[in-house]
């Protein structure tokens, strides 16, 4: 049975001149063990909880933004599958906006830093293939919408 994780693509829009999908930023925590590689916020599903509810915990304790703080995108959600230590690994990803932009975020201490970044930075972190190929999936979910606006 594969390990099962879910989080979100947690993005914030800024305030700049040029195209409008030049103004989000995608957050990206620096993990404080391992290779101190960089994700989205995201954990494990403990038993008995839902998969949306588990990715709304986890950004919670590891980037300290409540519910409150996020609008979830509706038709957006991206589905992992890679190996850890030799087991499989499934990871859900939403992608939610910070509703203000100035949130702090406060880490714990799973993770040592944390980066708002715009795409192609973001992937440059992000270092995984399927990771970048999400948050560029999320790029286009977001440029979609706006085209539609």
């Amino acid at each position: 049975m594969a390990l099962r994780a879910c989080g979100f693509i947690v993005f914030r829009r800024i305030a700049r001149f040029g195209p409008p999908s030049d103004n989000i930023e995608y957050l990206l925590l620096q993990t404080s063990y391992g290779e101190h590689h960089w994700t989205p916020p995201k954990g494990h599903v403990d038993p008995g909880e839902d998969d949306l509810t588990t990715a709304l915990r986890e950004t919670k304790e590891e980037a300290g933004l409540e519910t409150e703080h996020l609008r979830v995108v509706d038709g957006f959600v991206q589905e992992l599958h890679y190996e850890v230590r030799g087991r499989p690994k499934e990871v859900l990803y939403w992608l939610a906006e910070l509703r203000d932009p100035g949130t702090s975020v406060t880490l714990s201490d799973e993770h040592q830093d944390y980066r708002w970044a715009r795409l192609e930075e973001a992937c440059t972190l992000a270092q995984y293939k399927d990771l970048q190929d999400t948050l560029r999936a999320a790029q286009r979910h977001l440029q979609t919408q706006q085209d539609k606006q």
